[in-house]
């Protein structure tokens, strides 16, 4: 990972993933998580102020290591247990059938190996446990769908490998996910980058 994308890309997201319409999508997504959770796509915390208090323990997974520094007044400001577990989706170091709830947000766009990450936390949710998502990914409308094959290239370049593409609930129930829970609409930004995925899926 190179200068632009250890130091400069996470200071960005953390900017613009901090306006008020993604304050409210996280505060709705986040308010029913309980018991033992992980947070794949960990980031810069804007998560932690929308933890309820039900959270028991909440392991977090991310690869950018400054994250965990622009996380830090946030972790510090919740009551909520945090521990950090790991760099990499892909590969969790937990325990088959270990946590309650799994929580992840504007990161399956980025994880190189989407299917491999989504069978890990398949694996490791217990059964009837669930995963809480949101995500922007492709759109059903043709037009829509074709810009965003067009700027697919670029925007992985600028964006530490953000996909615009992904068929989301296609990715979540391929994996053996069941989506018990779906909104799609798009969000206030271009099309391309603004198709929005927010649900729940059971194991």
């Amino acid at each position: 990972m190179g200068y632009y994308q250890d130091q400069i890309l996470p200071r960005l997201i953390d900017f613009a993933l901090s306006r008020e319409q993604f304050s409210q999508i996280r505060s709705r997504v986040a308010n029913s998580l309980e018991g033992d959770v992980v947070e794949i796509g960990f980031g810069s915390g804007l998560n932690v102020p929308y933890y309820p208090n039900s959270i028991h323990k909440l392991q977090a997974v991310d690869p950018a290591i400054l994250g965990r520094k622009l996380a830090s007044k946030r972790v510090k400001n919740t009551p909520v247990n945090i521990e950090y577990i790991g760099l990499d989706g892909q590969k969790l170091s937990l325990e088959s059938e270990s946590v309650d709830h799994i929580l992840i947000t504007w990161t399956m766009c980025t994880i190189p190996d989407i299917e491999t990450a989504l069978k890990e936390m398949y694996r490791v949710l217990r059964k009837g446990g669930q995963l809480h998502f949101v995500e922007h990914g492709r759109s059903p409308d043709p037009k829509v769908a074709r810009w965003q094959d067009l700027l697919n290239p670029l925007q992985k370049k600028i964006g530490g490998g953000c996909h615009l593409n992904r068929p989301i609930d296609n990715l979540i129930s391929k994996a053996g996910f069941n989506i018990v829970q779906l909104d799609n609409f798009y969000m206030k930004a271009p099309k391309p980058i603004g198709y929005t995925f927010e649900g729940i899926a059971t194991k």
